[in-house]
């Protein structure tokens, strides 16, 4: 069922805008959103190669770097749905190495993608979800932007250059702040923004993790992109009306706050 409103056609099904979706922890939200009831806007730059098999949705081109991208997104969207509900904050990058070697180019990048990239599409969506007076903001954040690292070159130094990246952890920080400035910015408009902080999820940017690594997780196993996407889900839900600039860590006990 859905209604005409200038033009557009307005779903009476909830409708999620998901960055990165063809990722792995992008793929299982959108399964696990398409199993919640939501129409869904999956967005991605769609890398050649086999990727997860996604649910139907539109499917959008997207580099998170462009601001023309993004308002384009969005709009696309607004057009094919007449409204977002969700925004779910997946894309970004990792990348390995000391803080002594960092290229600063390479610091740029990867600050772009996960930090200002998430605040591109943030701010992109709020006048829809404020027109609206409801909606939800889930951005991915990291057990990195809290712990300083997972590595412990002190021990090891092969595991900095496997598994360290201060950029990727000061990026996803960065998330962190900002989630809990959007938060409390947009609560009287019916709009909650919290953030995910996964530890070491199987995908295929985790293949090369280091063993030592994985043993530090006390649950003994790492994540599955399914255990992200069933908190993203419960944010996204109106169960969590009343929770709002959280950063809710999966991370199978790796770090505790």
């Amino acid at each position: 069922m859905a209604d005409m409103v200038q033009g557009a056609v307005v779903h009476d099904r909830r409708v999620a805008l998901i960055t990165g979706a063809a990722g792995a922890i992008g793929g299982a939200t959108a399964h696990r959103l398409a199993q919640d009831g939501y129409a869904l806007a999956l967005a991605d730059l769609w890398p050649a190669g086999e990727g997860p098999a996604l649910p139907e949705g539109l499917r959008l081109t997207l580099d998170v770097r462009s601001t023309e991208q993004v308002n384009a997104a969005v709009d696309q969207t607004l057009a094919a749905f007449g409204r977002i509900d969700l925004l779910v904050n997946v894309a970004g990058i990792t990348s390995f190495g000391s803080a002594q070697d960092l290229p600063e180019g390479e610091w740029a990048r990867v600050l772009d993608i996960n930090l200002t990239g998430t605040f591109r599409c943030c701010q992109a969506v709020v006048p829809a979800m404020k027109a609206q007076g409801r909606g939800r903001i889930v951005n991915l954040g990291s057990v990195l932007g809290k712990n300083g690292g997972n590595t412990r070159p002190w021990i090891d130094a092969s595991e900095q250059r496997a598994s360290g990246n201060i950029a990727y952890g000061v990026s996803k920080a960065g998330v962190h702040t900002m989630t809990a400035y959007l938060a409390k910015e947009l609560a009287s408009s019916g709009i909650t923004v919290n953030a995910v902080a996964p530890g070491p999820v199987s995908s295929k940017m985790t293949t090369d993790l280091p063993p030592t690594i994985r043993s530090l997780i006390p649950v003994g196993r790492m994540g599955r992109p399914e255990d992200v996407a069933a908190v993203v889900a419960f944010l996204a839900s109106d169960e969590a009306g009343f929770v709002t600039g959280e950063v809710i860590d999966v991370n199978g006990g790796m770090w505790c706050d």
